[in-house]
């Protein structure tokens, strides 16, 4: 593990390079995650660096003084940002609030990726109002509920199933909850044709959080958009179904000669 220091705070990542001359690429995870959801993309190590950083409050970064909603999301691209110039990363993999981290940096601030990978994420992330007001009163029933068959997963065994519950215990109930409701006010629908790089959306095919209609919109509306489902996985596929999604990704980034 490695940090980077900005705006008063630690942001901790995990930079794998095995001498691969493809571009970097800096993985994003979801809400109440941490690097540790992209364990399985370490292989991609061997054709490019794979760097994996946790959002402040998250893992073993510092946390931030911010509310729910835009600043929040600014405050996530700022640790993004910090890391991708620290190690030299072109490529934003982000899945579900990492996605829509992603999607605020290539419209809105001053870096500008060579390419995006949208995995478990959209346009818009509104949340059920029953999570929401599970996120605030029962937080049990939230975990529970996210981790029904088609939500977080489709069919994992139960230590994908642990890690992603043991992630979402250490960030504990505010930090969830800021995330969800970060991704519930998030809309870029109006702003998809400013996406000025190639872009790859990619889900599981049993995702009903984020289901496969929200990239199949992604790709339509991104100017360079492609659109890829990945089988037998529902919305965390990287960790789910990691052979079948790094040979999408690695296929994706060779065309684009990245």
């Amino acid at each position: 593990m490695e940090t980077v220091s900005h705006h008063g705070r630690e942001t901790a990542y995990e930079h794998r390079d095995r001498g691969g001359g493809g571009r970097g690429i800096l993985c994003i995870h979801g809400s109440g995650g941490s690097r540790d959801v992209w364990k399985s993309q370490a292989r991609l190590a061997d054709d490019r660096p794979v760097i994996a950083l946790d959002l402040s409050g998250h893992g073993e970064s510092g946390d931030i003084a911010s509310e729910a909603g835009f600043s929040t999301l600014s405050a996530y691209a700022d640790d993004v940002i910090a890391v991708a110039r620290e190690t030299d990363a072109r490529v934003l993999v982000g899945n579900s609030l990492g996605g829509a981290v992603a999607l605020h940096i290539a419209l809105y601030r001053e870096f500008d990726p060579e390419a995006l990978v949208l995995v478990g994420t959209g346009a818009r992330l509104a949340v059920l109002e029953d999570l929401l007001a599970w996120l605030a009163e029962d937080f049990e029933r939230a975990i529970d509920f996210l981790h029904e068959p088609g939500h977080l997963f489709y069919d994992a065994d139960d230590a994908l199933v642990a890690l992603s519950r043991g992630a979402m215990d250490e960030c504990g109930r505010r930090v969830v909850e800021r995330d969800f409701r970060s991704c519930h006010t998030f809309d870029v629908r109006d702003d998809l044709d400013g996406i000025a790089v190639p872009t790859l959306a990619v889900c599981g095919e049993h995702d009903r959080l984020t289901p496969p209609a929200y990239h199949e919109y992604l790709a339509e509306e991104i100017p360079d958009g492609e659109f890829e489902t990945i089988p037998e996985a529902a919305h965390l596929a990287m960790l789910e179904r990691p052979g079948a999604f790094n040979e999408r990704v690695s296929a994706f980034l060779t065309d684009r000669d990245q």
